[in-house]
C-alpha cells in the first residue's frame, strides 16, 4: 500500500531527562507502584525447573503477551533490549510440566473448588481427555478415538449447528489460517475470535471511514510527534514496553494527553525498569487528562471540532487542513453541518468536560502539526463503538493526520497476533485478503479448490445465544470448539454463558491448561484436547503486532517439560478434517508450517512476504510504514470519508452510575495478582469518586453493593479519581452486572458498560426484608358476610 519501508529501530537518547523524573527518591521507594524486580525474581523461581528453556523463549522467541511485536528481547522500534513483566507472567504456561494425574482425575467438584489462577498453576493438559454425562471425572482418551468421535459428531450435525473459536493465546497466524480454511471447508461458517470482544469496532470504522482495518501508523511515529493521544487506553498496564517508547517522546518534546474517566496513575507515574534512569527515578508520562463520562467521548469529539469549525470562521485555514480536506476526503460539508448544528449545553453534559477545557485540547490539536490518536476498548467496548472510532478518524482526516511521519491512527492492540486473527479469516465477516462477500469469494473459493457455503455466519455472542434455541431449530448450536477462550469470564452474564454451555452436545476445550468453562458440564460429552504453544510449533509460527509488523517465532528446543501428547493447533485441524471428509481433506492439508505460510502470502496480498519468514529475526511489515500514505486511501475512490454520527443517549436514570470494566495486574482474564499494584485496589473493590461517595454516605473500604436489573456485585469502596457519576469493577468479576444479548450495530461486539445504582450494603441488605410484592390472594378479599 505505502511506499516507504519502516526504517528499523532508532538509538534511544542518551541524555537524562530529569524535568521528567517522578522522585529523587530510587526505585521509588516507599511509593504504590509496581515492584518488578521483585516479580521478576519470584517468576525466575516459578521457572526454576525448565530455566534454561524458559530463556531460550525470552531471548529467541516472539513475545505472546502484548502486541507490540518483540522477537527475542529486541523490536523494530527503538535498540537495545526490551522486557516486561507481562510477557514473563505468561511465561509459565510454555514451560510447566503436566497436571498430576491425581489431580486431574479427581472427583469434578473437586476440581471446580478451584479458581481460573489455581486452575492454571496445576500444569499442562498432559493429553486427550473426556467426560461423558454423568461422569464424576475425566478419563484418558486416545487421540484416533477423540478425533473419530468428534468427526462422527460433526457428520450428523447440520454445518450451522457448529461453532469455532480462537482466543489470542499464543496462537499463530497459521493456526487461524487453518481453522479458518477447515471451518469453511466444512461447510460451518460460524467460526470467531477473541478480537470480537476487543477491537473488532476499530477494523470495522475503520474500514468504512478510510478503507483499511489496521494501525495506519509505527510505535517510532510517537517519538517526536506533536501529540499523542490515547483515548480510552492504559498502554501502560496492557503493554509495559510501550512506557519507553513514551519516555523516548517525552524527550522529543511529545505531549501526551490522555483521555480516560479514571486517571489512571500508570499513565501519569510510571517507573520503566528496563531503562535505568526511569527505574530510579520514574518518569512522567502524561502531560494532562481528559476525564470523560463513561460514554461521553463523541461528545467530546463533537466539541473539539465545533470549536475548530469556529475557529474556521474567525480565520480559515485556522484548524483545518483544507488543503488535504480538498484532496483526499469526502463529506466535509455534511460533517460540518451536523457538528454545528449541535449545541454546546448536551455536549458538556454527555463529555462531563467544561467548554473552557474542550477547547483548549481542539486548540493543542488545531496546533499541532502532527498527532498520533491511538485508542483501545475505552472506546471500543460500547454500543457505539464503531462510531466512536469513527469520530476519532474524523479528527484525524480533517486535521489530515493520516497517511505520514509522527501522524495517523493506532488501535492499540493488548494480544499478541490478535491483529492476525481477522486477516486470516478466522472471522465471520472476513476471508483471507478481504470480506466474505463478493468477487473476495470467487478468489478465494479458485484457490482453496472448493465452494464455500454462503450463509453468513454469527459471532461469538450469537452462537452462544443460539445454544438455547428450540431442539429443531436449524442454527441450533449442538457443537462448540473452543481454541482455548474461557467465556465464563470474558462475556457478559456469566450466569447465563455457564447454562449455554452446559447445554451443548459436545463441546471441545483445545488448550494448554485447564479453565473454569473446561469443567462446565455437557449433555454429551465434554472433551480436552492438548495443544502445543506457539514455541513447539513444527517449522515455527508467525504472529502480526499492532503496528502490522509480521514476526517469524522459531521453533524452540530443549524443553525439560515436554508434553509429548500434546499437538500443534494447526495440524489437530487439519487431522479433523481428514476424518470428516477424507475424500476431499487433501485441499486442506499441509505438508509442514512453510506451506501454510506460502499459501497465506497468495491468499492474503497484504501478506505477501510472509514465506520469506523463516528464520529467527525474520520479519516484515505489511503495507509499508505508513497506510494511507499522501492521504491516498485504499478506499473505491482513494478518499477518506468522514462520518457523521450523533451523541448516544445513555438512557442513565436519574440516581445512576455508569459503570465500566477495568484490567488489573492480569493478561485479559488470567489474573496474576489479587491487588492491582498500580492502584493498591482488590479484585473487589468499587473505583468511585470520593464526591459521589459522600453524597452516598459511603466511606473508603466500606462494602457497598452495585446493582441494576442484570445482576448483583457486592464489594468495597475505593475512593479514586475518577470523573463523577462514574465507577469501575474489575474484570471479570463485574460481568454479572453486563446484559447479554446487546450488540454493538456495525461490528456485533457486546456492550460492557451499563448504567447501576450503588447503595451502603448494609443499606441495600436491610431494604431487601422490606421490598417486595404481595400476591394478591382473591379468597382473602371475597366478602364473607
Amino acid at each position: 500500500m505505502g511506499k516507504t519501508k519502516h526504517p528499523g529501530p532508532q538509538k534511544k537518547a542518551l541524555m537524562p531527562a530529569p524535568k521528567l523524573w517522578v522522585s529523587p527518591i530510587p526505585f521509588g521507594l516507599g511509593k504504590l507502584k509496581p515492584k518488578h524486580i521483585r516479580d521478576t525474581m519470584q517468576i525466575a523461581w516459578d521457572n526454576r525447573d525448565n530455566l534454561g528453556y524458559a530463556a531460550r523463549i525470552i531471548t529467541k522467541g516472539v513475545c505472546d503477551g502484548c502486541a507490540l511485536g518483540v522477537s527475542g528481547i529486541y523490536d523494530q522500534t527503538l535498540s537495545g533490549p526490551h522486557i516486561c513483566t507481562t510477557r514473563l507472567n505468561v511465561l509459565r504456561l510454555n514451560t510447566m510440566g503436566p497436571i498430576k494425574p491425581e489431580v486431574l482425575h479427581a472427583d469434578i467438584d473437586e476440581l471446580r473448588k478451584y479458581d481460573s489462577t489455581q486452575l492454571r498453576q496445576l500444569g499442562r493438559i498432559p493429553y486427550p481427555m473426556i467426560r461423558r454425562k454423568g461422569d464424576r471425572n475425566f478419563t484418558r482418551i486416545s487421540w484416533d478415538e477423540v478425533l473419530n468421535l468428534i468427526a462422527g459428531k460433526m457428520k450428523e450435525l447440520d454445518p450451522k449447528q457448529v461453532a469455532f473459536y480462537l482466543t489470542s493465546r499464543g496462537i499463530t497466524n497459521e493456526s487461524y489460517y487453518v481453522a479458518g480454511k477447515v471451518a469453511r471447508f466444512l461447510g460451518a461458517n460460524n467460526i470467531d475470535n477473541a478480537s470480537r470482544i476487543c477491537h473488532s469496532p476499530s477494523k470495522t470504522a475503520l474500514k468504512r471511514s478510510i478503507g483499511v482495518g489496521a494501525s495506519t501508523s509505527n510505535y517510532l511515529d510517537w517519538i517526536g510527534t506533536d501529540v499523542l493521544l490515547f483515548w480510552g487506553s492504559v498502554a501502560s498496564n496492557s503493554s509495559p514496553v510501550s512506557t519507553k517508547y513514551m519516555l523516548e517522546a517525552k524527550k522529543k518534546g511529545t505531549k501526551i494527553i490522555v483521555i480516560n474517566p479514571y486517571r489512571e496513575p500508570a499513565m501519569e507515574k510510571y517507573w520503566i525498569p528496563s531503562n535505568a534512569e526511569s527505574a530510579l527515578f520514574g518518569t512522567k508520562l502524561a502531560d494532562d487528562f481528559y476525564q470523560v463520562n463513561i460514554g461521553g467521548d463523541i461528545a467530546l469529539m463533537h466539541g473539539i471540532m465545533k470549536h475548530w469549525f469556529d475557529m474556521e470562521e474567525q480565520q480559515p485555514g485556522s484548524a483545518i487542513d483544507h488543503s488535504f480536506v480538498k484532496d483526499h476526503v469526502n463529506g466535509y460539508e455534511e460533517l460540518k453541518d451536523h457538528v454545528q448544528k449541535q449545541s454546546w449545553d448536551p455536549i458538556i453534559a454527555s463529555s462531563g468536560i467544561s467548554r473552557e477545557r474542550i477547547t483548549e485540547l481542539s486548540e493543542l490539536l488545531a496546533n499541532s502539526a502532527n498527532a498520533v490518536y491511538a485508542w483501545s476498548l475505552g472506546l471500543t467496548m460500547h454500543i457505539f463503538a464503531t462510531d466512536n472510532i469513527s469520530q476519532v478518524a474524523n479528527l484525524a482526516l480533517l486535521r489530515g493526520h493520516l497517511g505520514r511521519k509522527h501522524a495517523g491512527l493506532m488501535p492499540f492492540r493488548g494480544h499478541s497476533s490478535v491483529q492476525g486473527s481477522g486477516e486470516m479469516g478466522a472471522d465471520p465477516f472476513v476471508l483471507p485478503g478481504g470480506d466474505f462477500y463478493g468477487e473476495n469469494v470467487e478468489r478465494v473459493e479458485k484457490l482453496w479448490g472448493f465452494e464455500l457455503e454462503k450463509w453468513q455466519g454469527d459471532v461469538v455472542g450469537v452462537t452462544l445465544e443460539n445454544i438455547m434455541l428450540p431442539e429443531h431449530h436449524e442454527r441450533k448450536v449442538k457443537l462448540y470448539y473452543l481454541s482455548g477462550g474461557n467465556f465464563l469470564e470474558t462475556m457478559p452474564d456469566p450466569s447465563f454463558v455457564e447454562r449455554a454451555l452446559s447445554q451443548l452436545d459436545i463441546r471441545i476445550h483445545q488448550d494448554i491448561i485447564l479453565n473454569t468453562s473446561t469443567l462446565v458440564d455437557a449433555q454429551e460429552a465434554v472433551i480436552v484436547l492438548p495443544a502445543k504453544t506457539r514455541y513447539e510449533q513444527e517449522g515455527g509460527g508467525t504472529s502480526t503486532s499492532t503496528e502490522r509488523m509480521v514476526y517469524f517465532s522459531p521453533e524452540i528446543e530443549g524443553n525439560k517439560n515436554t508434553i509429548e501428547e500434546a499437538r500443534a493447533e494447526w495440524k489437530i485441524y487439519t487431522d479433523l478434517a481428514k476424518r470428516i471428509k477424507p475424500e476431499t481433506a487433501h485441499l486442506v492439508d499441509f505438508e509442514d508450517a512453510q506451506a501454510i505460510r506460502d499459501e497465506i502470502a497468495a491468499a492474503n496480498p497484504n501478506y505477501d512476504g510472509i514465506q520469506h519468514l523463516k528464520k529467527q529475526g525474520d520479519v516484515f511489515q505489511w503495507g509499508g510504514a505508513w497506510l494511507c500514505e499522501d492521504g491516498i486511501c485504499p478506499t473505491p475512490d482513494g478518499r477518506g470519508n468522514l462520518i457523521p454520527v450523533s451523541i448516544p443517549d445513555l438512557d442513565k436514570k436519574a440516581g445512576e452510575f455508569y459503570l465500566t470494566t477495568r484490567r488489573g495486574k492480569q493478561f485479559n482474564s488470567m489474573i496474576y495478582k489479587e491487588t492491582d499494584p498500580i492502584n493498591g485496589a482488590g479484585r473487589y473493590d468499587v473505583l468511585m469518586n470520593a464526591e459521589d461517595a459522600r453524597a452516598l454516605s459511603i466511606q473508603e473500604g466500606e462494602g457497598i453493593v452495585v446493582y441494576n436489573g442484570y445482576g448483583v456485585f457486592q464489594g468495597r469502596a475505593k475512593l479514586v479519581n475518577i470523573a463523577k457519576g462514574n465507577v469501575g469493577v474489575y474484570f471479570p468479576e463485574g460481568n454479572f452486572l453486563l446484559p447479554k444479548g446487546r450488540y454493538e450495530e456495525f461490528s456485533k461486539i457486546p456492550d460492557y458498560n451499563v448504567g447501576v445504582k450503588v447503595e451502603k450494603a448494609d443499606r441495600y441488605n436491610a431494604g431487601k426484608d422490606v421490598q417486595y410484592v404481595e400476591k394478591r390472594i382473591e379468597e382473602l378479599e371475597m366478602d364473607v358476610n
